[in-house]
């Protein structure tokens, strides 16, 4: 019965986003709202729910090697797996204001988590934690970002209101019964609540019948967080920004990863370290410089020729291929 619940889970996780991305596409349209905003801000933060569910709940039944282990490896993962595979089906184009903003953004959070959590070199400590005064540095850095993305929506709505309007693009699915270009505001936004709880669902019952499956083989709590409950709760990312890609909307599958992976670090972290201080075990710090070497990676591939092409796309793949057999090695 569990592989029963574990197919439903993948059903509604792809159907789940291909509603999502329909109707939050069609909300930018409707708002005139860059795409690239929507996928910084509701899909990002919208498929990242299982990371926060998952992460939160971990820390504050003192699970730190899943709650900690989840955020590290998801990151990798839709840096490397979702990017990758969106490059695969289609290039990515990426714009500029990524390049020199969201990007770099990304970086600085990436190496901010790295500082905070060695205490190790930077308090001579014996143990490493993430203190309720790490926690609170994340969200004020979180809502620095916010603060960001709420300016780009109000200029890009003022300056493009126009523009926008006059350079839609179709976002229509042959095989959907949703294929109209012009769809209702209330609409768009019933189709996302209803893709989004498709995606939450789906990435539970993946999650949690791929982890009973595990613990029935022995794998320990660590190895778990950095494989099975990454990946799940990353599935809804994957899922919805190949989707995106393959609609040819780039700006909604690189804008959910890269806002993805910031909320992930700033506010999931933030939150379950200011609920429960999280001990980060010595043997994860690894883990993190490959993150930053990974967004290093990413960010030079876009800035190259504006884009990801499908070779970068295989690589990116390749590279994650490796990093997995890495950590089952190590555990």
């Amino acid at each position: 019965m569990i592989y029963v619940f574990l197919l439903f889970g993948f059903l509604l996780l792809v159907k789940g986003a291909d509603y999502f991305v329909d109707g939050s596409s069609s909300i930018a349209r409707s708002l005139r709202i860059p795409s690239l905003l929507i996928g910084l801000t509701i899909v990002a933060f919208g498929t990242s729910s299982p990371e926060a569910a998952v992460s939160v709940t971990a820390s504050m039944e003192g699970q730190n090697g899943i709650a900690f282990g989840n955020i590290i490896s998801s990151n990798i993962f839709n840096l490397l797996c979702v990017v990758g595979m969106s490059a695969f089906i289609k290039p990515l184009s990426v714009k500029k204001s990524i390049l020199l903003k969201e990007f770099p953004f990304l970086i600085l959070s990436s190496v901010l988590l790295l500082i905070l959590c060695n205490d190790f070199v930077f308090q001579s400590s014996k143990s490493s934690i993430l203190s309720l005064s790490d926690g609170l540095v994340f969200l004020m850095f979180f809502g620095i970002f916010i603060y960001y993305l709420v300016e780009v929506s109000i200029n890009s709505r003022n300056k493009n209101r126009n523009l926008i309007t006059n350079t839609n693009i179709e976002l229509s699915n042959e095989n959907s019964t949703y294929t109209e270009s012009n769809i209702s505001l209330s609409k768009s936004i019933f189709l996302s609540i209803i893709g989004i709880l498709g995606i939450i669902i789906g990435g539970k019952l993946v999650v949690d019948c791929s982890s009973n499956i595990a613990l029935s083989f022995g794998v320990s709590q660590k190895m778990i967080g950095l494989t099975i409950v990454s990946i799940g709760t990353s599935l809804p990312e994957f899922i919805t920004s190949v989707v995106a890609a393959s609609k040819g909307e780039s700006d909604i599958a690189l804008g959910n990863v890269i806002g993805s992976n910031i909320f992930n670090i700033l506010f999931i972290l933030g939150i379950s370290s200011v609920i429960n201080p999280i001990s980060v075990d010595p043997s994860l710090f690894l883990d993190i410089f490959i993150m930053i070497v990974v967004t290093i990676i990413a960010y030079i591939f876009a800035i190259r020729r504006k884009d990801i092409s499908k070779f970068e796309g295989v690589i990116l793949i390749g590279s994650y291929i490796l990093y997995m057999i890495y950590v089952i090695l190590k555990n």
